[in-house]
């Protein structure tokens, strides 16, 4: 965003000119040299907080743009780097309160986004749709608008609206990607948008909107029984996404780190350190594994509130390595071992304090069903030690494919190859046997397939595993009116079903790969 200040000194322009053009290094070669003899200069602070949060330092980011705020309250450029680091912290109450004073006079509707995207992130769905229309009565043509309030229409079940959202944000750019993904997944694309999408994919395009069309056609084709072709788009979606860098057997280096740490020793000189709430239950397992499923059951309980998958758990471990302050250059898991013991209490307190906001009820308990908090099991043990842990376990082969045919928008790059996200079950059930050696009866584990086949007698079980007294309304959870905002909000609104058991059967001529990584897990 502009600046109504004075004009930057000329080495100053060249840093900024090298952060456009994706040159970091060249721009940190000027700023950090011209902050020493220039400490205050708000220009300056303003472009090295733009600098490191590219870098993935977001803590450092809101530092240099608060101190560039400081000496320049005025520095638009500072306050929006500010907002985009505060969401990247997943902080949205710090984020809105940071972009408002930008949203009246910008020129363009970014802030605004912003902000709604923070308010949806809260659960205030009718602020984030009323800014959303606010814009579009502004900007009517702008595609990415519309696609984004179709999400929060989604959300808040207005279906039908969303759909017409989706297709108004396709007609002002059908090669947007997104939004044709976005209908495949509410089972709004027909026949006749066959051709359509053909024909986007015969245009050039950026790998990210291509890949959104792939999965698409896959899904359409999916439904129609032409597998083969249908596996095709999943395989090429899924290539444009895979990270060239990424190494599909590094989370079992990763798991090895962790059970080479959190041994019963380890975790038995810690008793009791974390902050001593029971508030928490945590939902773990892979995505597309049943997890949405079981929050609704919870939901609909007169004692828990669903406040969906929330990023505060892996944003703390974020901000441990990006600190460090205890152990420099230790990586996570192992700088949990110089942690004194009043940091896991505090760790504790950070997480119930960032997700308070999410909590719209006078509910005892909330839910988190972020998946990949597997990963973190041991960090919740110390942190939270009175929270509630269960492992929605789902086979192998439906789970893997699951994730393989499901266009993940980020954060999930093991689903992006059949080897990849065999390893990544592998190593989930590998961690979680290894809590439930050292730390016995401390995960519940829900077996998806045992949930569908009997639904009351797993609930009951659930249920008494919490503490909770049975409730008769936890056996309806496709009666639950509640917002859902996961990939899963379609599904949840039908009666508990079978429709997703088998579904890689067709498939098995493609999936050798899988079943190979997956080894005796695998049907």
């Amino acid at each position: 965003m502009r600046n109504a200040h004075s004009q930057p000194h000329p080495s100053l322009q060249e840093a900024a000119r090298a952060l456009r053009e994706g040159r970091r290094g060249r721009a940190d070669a000027i700023l950090i040299p011209f902050l020493r003899q220039n400490p205050h200069d708000a220009n300056a602070l303003a472009l090295i907080a733009e600098s490191a949060m590219l870098a993935g330092a977001y803590l450092q980011s809101e530092g240099f743009a608060r101190r560039a705020l400081a000496a320049n309250p005025g520095h638009q450029a500072a306050r929006w780097t500010l907002a985009r680091a505060l969401v990247l912290q997943k902080r949205p109450e710090d984020a809105i309160a940071a972009v408002e004073p930008l949203i009246a006079g910008a020129p363009h509707a970014g802030p605004a986004m912003l902000k709604a995207g923070a308010l949806d992130s809260l659960g205030d769905y009718e602020g984030a749709l009323a800014i959303y229309r606010h814009q579009l009565d502004r900007r009517p043509d702008n595609p990415a608008l519309w696609a984004s309030y179709g999400h929060v229409l989604r959300t808040v079940r207005r279906i039908a609206e969303a759909i017409a959202a989706y297709r108004k944000a396709i007609e002002l750019d059908a090669d947007t990607g997104e939004p044709w993904w976005l209908l495949a997944a509410l089972k709004a694309l027909w026949d006749e948008d066959v051709p359509k999408m053909e024909a986007v994919l015969s245009r050039p395009l950026p790998a990210d909107a291509a890949s959104y069309v792939h999965f698409a056609l896959g899904r359409v084709l999916d439904e129609a029984g032409r597998h083969e072709q249908a596996f095709d788009h999943y395989a090429a979606g899924n290539r444009l996404r895979l990270p060239p860098e990424f190494d599909p057997a590094a989370i079992e280096g990763k798991i090895e780190q962790i059970r080479t740490l959190l041994t019963p020793a380890f975790l038995a000189e810690r008793p009791g350190r974390g902050d001593p709430a029971p508030d928490p239950i945590f939902i773990v397992g892979l995505p597309r594994s049943g997890s949405t499923l079981i929050e609704q059951i919870l939901d609909s309980h007169s004692m828990v509130e669903g406040t969906s998958e929330l990023p505060h758990l892996p944003a703390l471990v974020r901000d441990l390595l990006e600190q460090r302050e205890n152990r420099p250059g230790a990586a996570y898991p192992d700088l949990l071992a110089g942690l004194p013991a009043d940091r896991f209490a505090a760790l504790g307190k950070a997480y119930l304090d960032r997700a308070r906001p999410h909590r719209k009820t006078a509910k005892p308990y909330f839910i988190d069903k972020l998946p990949h908090n597997w990963e973190h099991i041991g960090l919740i043990h110390l942190a939270l030690p009175h929270a509630r842990i269960i492992d929605v376990r789902r086979d192998a082969m439906d789970c893997c494919f699951a994730n393989f045919r499901h266009c993940f928008g980020k954060g999930h790059p093991a689903s992006y190859s059949l080897e990849a996200i065999g390893h990544y079950y592998r190593g989930y059930v590998d961690l979680t046997a290894h809590f439930d050696a050292v730390l016995p009866g401390r995960i519940y584990r829900l077996e998806h397939e045992a949930l569908i086949a009997d639904p009351e007698r797993e609930t009951r079980a659930l249920l008494e595993a919490l503490d909770l007294p049975f409730e008769e309304a936890c056996l309806a959870p496709h009666e639950n009116a509640r917002a859902v905002r996961t990939a899963s909000s379609e599904q949840v609104t039908r009666p508990i079903n079978s429709d997703g058991i088998g579904a890689w059967r067709p498939y098995a001529a493609w999936l050798d790969p899988l079943r190979r990584t997956l080894g005796d897990l695998a049907q």
